[in-house]
């Protein structure tokens, strides 16, 4: 049985609570929350856990093995080096910090002392991006050529960060999850309406080698809300469509030849296109953070590496840094450097 304390009960603390609560060999035994209308929440939802403001008590506690993290960014680095110094291990919520420079100190700090340092990427255990990977692993798209991704609603706005960073780490983890490939440079544009100096509509643009792109345009200001995602390959294209309620994945062959052509007509468009059949996948329905949490849980009890560790927490950290220095500089090219091993 491992014991598990939540520290925030905000958002996103509830679910991770009922998740981790639920899983056959955890007990949630601790809950620290600062507010104290959310303490009393805690309390009925869990009357059976212990609720408390001194996130110190959770550090204190032998029996808890495990601290996972649901506040907002800027305490995240804090949180967590407390914890990692506490000996517990760690699920830290997205993103893992406010700068890349935390989150290599986070991952030295837990492979020095030997912890599991994890960061709450759900989106990498949906059935949906579990299918596009063993798609995309499999070679049925042929090479990547570009992603496009929309990520946009109503709302709701943060207090601490902007649109990119509360929104563009499910893109990112997903990105980077799938194609498996390090960015080399990030270019990013926004506007701030709500007076706050947080841009609330932004689009953000990462390139690879070998001219391989991906774009996200990222909005809190939209009137629908939309969560699409496309993925263009040489041989076959997918279409992931999170507000679809059946067929989230869709793949179709479909794409384009370039025919050899006359050296002297090289303006000309050279290009067959090519359209077959749709196919859309069956996909399993368990709550992706219910998958998380049994997943953690099992990377605690066999010291095993998470899916989403805290390397994949970097690398999504990086390209927020970089879009922050972006947006600030007008929109300007910014180099990545590689990544912590």
């Amino acid at each position: 049985m491992i014991k598990v304390g939540l520290v925030g009960y905000g958002y996103w603390g509830p679910n991770l609570a009922r998740n981790f609560a639920a899983q056959p060999d955890c007990e949630l035994v601790a809950i620290c929350e600062s507010q104290s209308s959310r303490i009393a929440l805690a309390k009925a939802h869990f009357p059976g856990v212990r609720a408390v403001e001194d996130f110190q008590v959770l550090l204190d506690d032998p029996k808890i093995n495990a601290i996972l993290i649901a506040t907002p960014v800027s305490s995240h680095f804090s949180l967590a080096k407390q914890a990692l110094q506490a000996g517990k291990d760690v699920l830290v919520e997205k993103p893992m910090t406010e700068t890349v420079a935390q989150a290599e100190e986070l991952i030295a700090l837990a492979k020095l002392s030997n912890r599991i340092l994890a960061v709450d990427h759900t989106f990498l255990f949906t059935g949906a991006v579990q299918k596009m990977k063993e798609i995309v692993s499999s070679g049925q798209l042929g090479e990547i050529l570009y992603m496009d991704s929309v990520r946009i609603n109503l709302g709701l706005f943060q207090q601490d960060v902007n649109v990119i960073s509360d929104l563009a780490p499910h893109d990112l983890s997903i990105m980077n999850y799938l194609i498996d490939k390090d960015p080399i440079a990030v270019k990013a544009m926004g506007v701030c309406h709500a007076g706050n100096a947080l841009e609330n509509v932004a689009y953000l643009h990462v390139e690879f080698p070998n001219d391989l792109i991906a774009h996200f345009h990222l909005n809190w200001l939209a009137p629908v809300k939309i969560r699409r995602t496309l993925i263009g390959g040489s041989k076959k294209m997918i279409v992931y469509d999170d507000m679809e309620a059946s067929e989230k994945v869709k793949i179709y062959d479909s794409g384009i030849t370039i025919k050899e052509g006359d050296i002297d007509a090289i303006h000309k468009v050279n290009v067959d296109y090519r359209t077959g059949d749709m196919i859309a996948p069956k996909l399993p329905h368990r709550e992706a953070l219910s998958v998380e949490a049994a997943h953690f849980l099992t990377c605690v009890r066999e010291r095993s590496k998470p899916l989403s560790d805290g390397i994949a927490g970097l690398r999504v950290i990086q390209v927020l840094e970089a879009a922050k220095l972006s947006i600030k500089d007008g929109g300007s090219r910014v180099l990545l450097s590689k990544g912590s091993e």
